[in-house]
């Protein structure tokens, strides 16, 4: 049986190699910059709405495997969401990484769930995080470039 660990390293390879959701979104309605200055990852983050949903979002960079298999991840789980469910993801995410106690079960996070590898690797949690503290700027309503420091 795979155990997490493996699972983890498997999501990450394989987003990293092919990310999901890669490139421009031409007409997108929102567009951030993200950066992460101990990394050097940096990418912008497109996002698409139909009212209050989540129609299109896409992303472009780059960046270490960690942070490019995260957006590619994200992404992912965003389309079709509400900005009330993504906001509700993202705390849900920010969590997993970041809370001393980590929530016991993170079904609800499906594949993100993987990420949470990423906690043994505290120096690596900025590079998980850049696109979603991104998105989230976005769902703000910033328009500044983020930053990880």
């Amino acid at each position: 049986m795979m155990d997490i660990k493996d699972l983890y390293q498997e999501i990450i390879v394989d987003h990293n190699r092919s990310p999901r959701n890669f490139g421009v979104l031409e007409g997108s309605d929102l567009r951030l910059e993200g950066f992460n200055p101990l990394c050097g990852d940096r990418l912008t983050l497109y996002l698409k709405l139909d009212g209050e949903r989540v129609s299109d979002i896409r992303f472009d960079g780059n960046g270490c495997a960690i942070s490019v298999a995260s957006a590619s991840l994200m992404t992912e789980a965003m389309k079709g969401r509400t900005t009330a469910e993504a906001r509700a993801i993202f705390d849900a995410f920010h969590h997993l990484l970041t809370s001393p106690q980590p929530p016991a079960d993170t079904a609800s996070l499906g594949k993100l769930a993987a990420l949470a590898g990423v906690r043994d690797y505290p120096t690596r949690i900025k590079c998980a995080t850049l696109c979603w503290h991104t998105l989230n700027a976005l769902l703000e309503g910033r328009s500044t470039p983020v930053s990880t420091e």
